[in-house]
């Protein structure tokens, strides 16, 4: 069934709500669970401004705090701060289990990461447990956490460290595999700070007991500055957003699906007979919603570059230009994503792929037996805009 307008509009104004409900204040860096909610998905009210100055919401909602940047974590750790994507999973006795990435980027002091600058707390960790320990004794803070929630009791279980020595972990997506990936947002070579390079996807498992992984980037994935990604669990290919104001949308095919470090091909998508096209819609011919494009994949080669010009190879080759694309996810056999820069007001698109039924095969281009790919706008310049205020206690 097609996604209209009126409910996709819903039911992304439903997820946010939900998002919202369980999201860290970057500023405060706390961790939000919902409570309770009112039915229905239209005609929220007016929004209640919070006693506490913390979340303003609409009547019939409310949320508790279930942890804060600072606290002492399950595992000795402290929680970082600058929480960005995140996922949640289904866990044992009904419990979530809530991965989170912290956005940390070079230049922040330690004291406000996982190890908080207390007596080296780092070297609790294995020498190859952290990725990047840099050139001058800091780690580099990027990470993620877990954190297991009991639902039905409304306390956190356990909170604890998963991943570290990464930069700028932004967003990611879940996979079909029982693990998560994990993005940096940031294209870095081995230089005053960093001793390792960045910009690379990082997966990792879902335990609910202290656990931290060895970090190993996927390289095939390649290298740029990565936002999102959305695994279709019926071919394994990983869709990938690049948030850039002349980013590209990606595709990887890989050669065993479910083993993504085991390699494949990195493609990147373009539009049937308009090389070069600008989907960003700032000048020219206004792109109207529901106006489908055919598209085609380009492959690409040296996906690990030394230089952050994986985009402008692509685009050379023909690729299409996408203006700050970063939410992806999956709906009803078709992959939706936004990009917050592009539209001729600049506020931002919705666009949908829908895949081809021989997708990631030789036979994809075949037509016109059904198997076209294409993708369409579902809206120009859409703003979504919750009601704050955002403030830290």
């Amino acid at each position: 069934m097609a996604l209209s307008r009126r409910s996709f509009r819903k039911k992304a104004i439903f997820t946010l709500l939900g998002v919202v409900a369980l999201v860290s204040a970057a500023a405060g860096g706390i961790f939000l669970a919902p409570v309770s909610s009112n039915e229905g998905i239209d005609g929220f009210g007016p929004i209640i401004k919070d006693r506490n100055q913390i979340l303003d919401l609409p009547k019939g909602f409310s949320y508790k705090i279930i942890a804060r940047a600072g606290d002492r974590m399950t595992d000795g750790f402290y929680v970082p701060g600058l929480a960005d994507g995140m996922a949640a999973f289904p866990g044992p006795d009904g419990s979530t289990i809530l991965i989170c990435n912290h956005e940390f980027r070079i230049g922040y002091p330690e004291s406000v990461g996982p190890f908080k600058g207390k007596g080296k707390l780092s070297e609790k960790l294995g020498e190859d447990m952290i990725y990047d320990r840099g050139n001058k004794g800091n780690p580099c803070l990027g990470s993620t956490t877990t954190l297991v929630y009991d639902a039905k009791a409304r306390k956190l279980k356990s909170h604890f460290l998963n991943m570290v020595g990464t930069l700028a972990n932004c967003s990611g997506g879940i996979t079909p595999y029982n693990t998560w990936l994990s993005c940096e947002e940031v294209f870095e070579n081995p230089g005053e700070n960093c001793a390792q390079k960045h910009g690379y996807v990082f997966e990792g498992p879902i335990f609910t007991e202290p656990r931290v992984i060895k970090p190993v980037p996927l390289k095939g994935l390649g290298r740029y500055q990565h936002e999102g990604v959305a695994v279709v669990p019926q071919t394994g290919l990983v869709y990938l957003t690049e948030d850039q104001i002349d980013g590209l949308l990606y595709r990887f095919v890989p050669d065993k699906p479910g083993h993504l470090a085991e390699g494949g091909r990195l493609q990147c998508l373009a539009v049937v007979d308009k090389p070069q096209f600008d989907t960003r819609d700032w000048k020219g011919p206004a792109l109207l919603p529901g106006e489908v494009l055919p598209v085609y994949w380009i492959d690409l080669d040296s996906v690990d570059p030394e230089t952050d010009n994986l985009r402008q190879r692509g685009y050379k080759l023909g690729a299409a230009l996408f203006a700050g694309a970063e939410g992806i996810c999956l709906h009803e056999g078709t992959v939706i994503f936004d990009c917050t820069n592009g539209s001729r007001t600049g506020k931002g698109q919705v666009w949908r792929y829908t895949p081809s039924p021989l997708e990631g095969t030789p036979r994809e281009k075949e037509s016109p037996d059904g198997s076209t790919m294409f993708l369409n706008i579902l809206e120009p310049g859409l703003t979504l805009a919750v009601t704050g205020p955002w403030k830290k206690q």
